[in-house]
């Protein structure tokens, strides 16, 4: 019975070992909203990808290189014949009756050929053009990455927003239940004494379930607010991550009206670089159809070696082995293609002139972008300094009802107006703050502010 008490207990021991360290420990981070932005600069998936793609860019631009540089080929040839082609000669050749035929088999059965050449592109037009679209594709790529940037810097700063926001409606609704708690049970024991009527009870136990409600409501949006947030950084959601900042100071740095005063320099937006780049593309396709009426000259000179025998021999020291070797050049000239150059050529001007006033069409709508944000950050900054002073003044009002209420000089209903009417300038300040936070984060990624 002892044994088995002890073997219990050690199998018990060992599964809780196990288990612990199969179990993963979360992992736990703490930042600021700079370390946030610049933890997901390199960490979240966006950014990641962003920088693959400026990888796959660079050996693009170096395979299109390697293309006009010396090419070296290997070839290696084994034939077996197993049955050999019969050619059938005169007779006369071999002394038969002239018009009869002697059937001959000409060559071996087995040969192994080995050849290497070396060839090179001495000059042609498209490989040039080629290259110089290596490199402005190497360009949209880098450009490509600064967005990228950009988009997960302002998505960073939304999220850590979102977060704060949740967290503060949390403790706000905490105090707003607990300040409704307080009156249910004041006005349940007035009543319970004969002292107020049962809608009294009755109109502030709506208040409070509703805000009991929004309560748990605001609680599991803060745990969503918080994983979205790890997975805009790059670890993983359930992670156990504190954000250092508060929402107040937060709101503060981020309130600054010269940013809408400030003269907008439309060739650092991202946006216009990428528009610009598309009309390189369309200049270099123009570019190409126009190479390709020039000739292109290339040269090659290959070295080979060949054995032949009925059998297979050839790695035999005494098997005989013949060289060969061949230096060549080459010419194409187009001359006459029926106009097919032509019309090519003509569809790429076309094309260039297209993506030209595509590109006048971009720089207004990043213009309209810009003033479209920049009147939006001005009204949120507004938005909050108006919904201050209205909580303030919903406050006093609040207060004040709960002093009627409490001296019986007015009537519940009177006061759940006063808290709802708190209640909801309340998330609306909130929600002003956000917008100051989001809209000077938007307003930053069109001015690319990081690069100024």
């Amino acid at each position: 019975m002892r044994n088995n008490l002890w073997s219990f207990c050690f199998f018990c021991l060992f599964s809780l070992l196990t288990f612990a360290q199969e179990t993963p420990v979360s992992s736990q981070y703490s930042f600021t909203l700079d370390e946030a932005i610049e933890f997901a600069l390199e960490n979240s998936y966006k950014a990641i990808n962003a920088r693959r793609d400026v990888a796959k860019a660079l050996k693009r631009k170096w395979e299109a290189t390697a293309e006009g540089l010396p090419q070296i080929d290997g070839k290696i040839d084994y034939q077996n014949q197993l049955k050999q082609p019969v050619t059938v000669l005169p007779g006369e050749v071999v002394g038969e009756e002239p018009g009869t035929f002697v059937p001959v088999i000409f060559g071996v059965k087995q040969q192994a050929t080995a050849t290497a050449t070396l060839s090179q592109t001495i000059f042609d037009g498209s490989y040039l053009v080629g290259v110089e679209a290596a490199k402005s594709f190497l360009q949209f790529s880098n450009d490509s990455e600064e967005k990228a940037q950009l988009e997960v810097r302002k998505s960073v700063i939304n999220a850590y927003g979102s977060v704060l926001v949740s967290e503060e409606s949390v403790k706000i609704l905490q105090n707003n239940q607990k300040t409704l708690q307080k009156n249910y049970d004041e006005a349940k024991k007035t009543f319970e004494n004969g002292l107020n009527e049962e809608e009294d009870v009755e109109q502030l136990q709506i208040t409070l379930l509703q805000t009991t409600n929004q309560l748990n409501n605001a609680k599991r949006q803060e745990k969503i607010a918080l994983q979205m947030f790890n997975l805009t950084i790059g670890v993983d959601v359930n992670s156990n991550t504190v954000l250092s900042d508060d929402l107040d100071s937060l709101t503060m740095k981020n309130i600054d009206r010269s940013a809408t005063t400030s003269n907008f320099n439309i060739e650092n937006n991202v946006d216009y670089k990428l528009a610009y780049l598309f009309t390189e593309q369309r200049r270099l396709e123009l570019k190409l159809e126009k190479s390709r009426a020039l000739p292109s000259i290339s040269a090659f000179i290959n070295y080979g070696t060949a054995a032949f025998d009925n059998d297979f021999v050839f790695f035999e020291n005494s098997t005989p082995w013949f060289q060969s070797s061949i230096l060549g050049a080459s010419i194409n000239i187009p001359i006459f293609s029926s106009l097919k150059r032509s019309a090519k050529t003509q569809q790429a001007k076309i094309a260039l002139e297209q993506s030209k006033t595509d590109f006048m069409e971009a720089q207004q709508q990043i213009q309209l972008q810009y003033n479209s944000t920049a009147s939006d950050y001005q009204l949120a900054i507004e938005t909050y300094e108006t919904t201050k002073q209205n909580l303030a003044l919903a406050e006093r009002i609040e207060n004040k009802n709960q002093i009627k209420y409490t001296e019986g000089l007015s009537s519940s209903l009177e006061l759940r107006q006063a808290q709802l009417q708190l209640y909801g300038v309340q998330q609306e300040v909130l929600q002003a703050m956000l917008g100051i936070i989001n809209k000077k984060a938007e307003l930053e990624t069109i001015i690319n502010t990081p690069k100024n």
